[in-house]
């Protein structure tokens, strides 16, 4: 049976789900979006800027991929869904019928009720005309203003100091990111980006106000406690929601993302939604309802696309990870290490204050199950902390086989014996260091 497949956004999750359907299937498929003509990979927006890459390099695809694949790419903005006669309605008037909608719209800049947020100059760091806005207004730029202690807030912090911009960054908290790391991991944190020359901090600092001149262009802020600072830009980097308005009067039922069931489906037949747009209706795990990461984006296109291939699957993501990098400095965080432990856990933190490296694990006080790991500064294996957590090993088994799970043991000064001897002497443990060849089997059992 033929069918045709619309998908409003051409970001990862609504690519995937576009080769995912064309790999299963000879169904027709057209892509909308109104950011770009092609799809790119949005977390290395930074580079551009910094003059490490052309925009042209963020394309996975030569651009005669999608007519290779029979993927449809309308570059065009979405005004309305008449989910009654299946069709999506273009900015340019044009309606396109559709058997099955897919919805992966993504996420938007938060703006909150500031005063002066409609100034020039005054912008999020999200998007490609936001990248372009950047740009254009750069050679104006001597100070800027950065408010929000998130990801996106220190990757434009970067971004502007490569240019030499002096950038006051504006953080609610007493730590960077402290509402998602632990007080010590959000120090080691703080203490790093700290020492980044032209970077000023301010910690318990709020924004008050923007303010302009006779031109509409940004020139101060003021901030709660009175302080005024001049600036060319004021980057509002506190956080993403997810991007919805193309789901106004279209009967699709709404949260603060578009809610979704186990297969990805929303309440109006025929629909769904995937990615940064998406929430799940019933969270999995402790996993949050919506997730504004980009691997569980492509999952989420994977899982779509067995469903409208006539194969009904549920998202079931694995364990939960991610990475980031502050500044120089790379962090990943496999399992559950939250800002505030349960009472359940217990925690061992190592650090390497010279080499800037730390360790911070979690694990159940009673059974000492494994539960998650802070790393900061070194880079871990993920299939051998995935096969870990799944396993449920305990943390003595961890940190004895933790050579396995050293990325690059041949580029990186050795650590795994220094780290089991302090937790020996923390724990009053005996272990002992175990070579890795049990990780080389699983590893060879993966590949094949």
């Amino acid at each position: 049976m033929s069918k045709k497949i619309v998908i409003i956004g051409n970001g990862i999750a609504g690519i995937t789900a576009a080769r995912e359907i064309r790999k299963r299937s000879g169904f027709e498929i057209v892509v909308v979006s109104s950011e770009s003509q092609y799809f790119f990979s949005r977390t290395a927006l930074m580079y551009v800027f910094m003059g490490h890459m052309r925009f042209e390099d963020l394309q996975p695809y030569e651009n005669n991929f999608w007519e290779k694949n029979r993927i449809k790419l309308v570059y065009n903005r979405v005004e309305k869904i008449d989910s009654t006669t299946k069709e999506v309605l273009l900015q340019s008037g044009e309606k396109i019928s559709y058997d099955d909608l897919i919805l992966a719209t993504g996420s938007k800049s938060n703006v909150f009720n500031w005063p002066g947020t409609h100034f020039k100059g005054v912008q999020g760091l999200y998007s490609k005309q936001d990248l372009e806005s950047l740009e254009e207004r750069s050679p104006k730029i001597k100070k800027a203003v950065i408010v929000g202690g998130g990801l996106i807030g220190i990757e434009l912090a970067e971004m502007l100091l490569s240019r030499n911009v002096e950038v006051h960054f504006i953080v609610r908290e007493a730590r960077f990111w402290n509402l998602i790391l632990p007080d010590a991991d959000a120090d080691f944190v703080s203490q790093h980006i700290g020492h980044h020359k032209g970077l000023i901090l301010h910690y318990n600092e709020e924004l008050a106000e923007i303010i302009g001149d006779e031109n509409e262009e940004v020139t101060r802020v003021v901030l709660k406690n009175g302080t005024i600072l001049e600036t060319q830009l004021v980057g509002l980097t506190v956080g993403v929601s997810p991007n919805i308005s193309v789901t106004e009067n279209s009967g699709i039922e709404t949260d603060r993302g578009i809610l979704v069931n186990a297969n990805l489906q929303t309440s109006v037949q025929n629909i769904y939604a995937i990615g940064d747009c998406a929430q799940m209706r019933t969270a999995i795990g402790k996993r949050r309802p919506v997730e504004q990461v980009w691997y569980t984006g492509r999952m989420m296109g994977e899982v779509v696309a067995e469903t409208i291939c006539n194969k009904p699957t549920a998202y079931q993501p694995s364990h939960w990870f991610n990475s980031a990098k502050f500044f120089d400095l790379e962090y990943q965080t496999y399992g559950w290490v939250f800002a505030q432990r349960d009472e359940n856990e217990s925690e061992f933190i190592w650090k390497d204050e010279k080499n800037e490296r730390m360790l911070h694990f979690v694990f159940d006080k009673k059974s000492e199950e494994f539960i998650g790991v802070n790393c900061f500064g070194i880079r871990l294996r993920h299939e051998v902390m995935n096969h870990w957590l799944t396993e449920k090993k305990d943390i003595n088994f961890v940190l004895q086989n933790f050579t396995a799970a050293n990325f690059n043991p041949e580029f990186f000064k050795s650590f795994e014996q220094p780290l089991l001897q302090s937790y020996n002497a923390l724990f009053h443990k005996n272990l002992v260091l175990q070579p890795k060849k049990w990780w080389q089997k699983i590893l060879a059992k993966n590949e094949n």
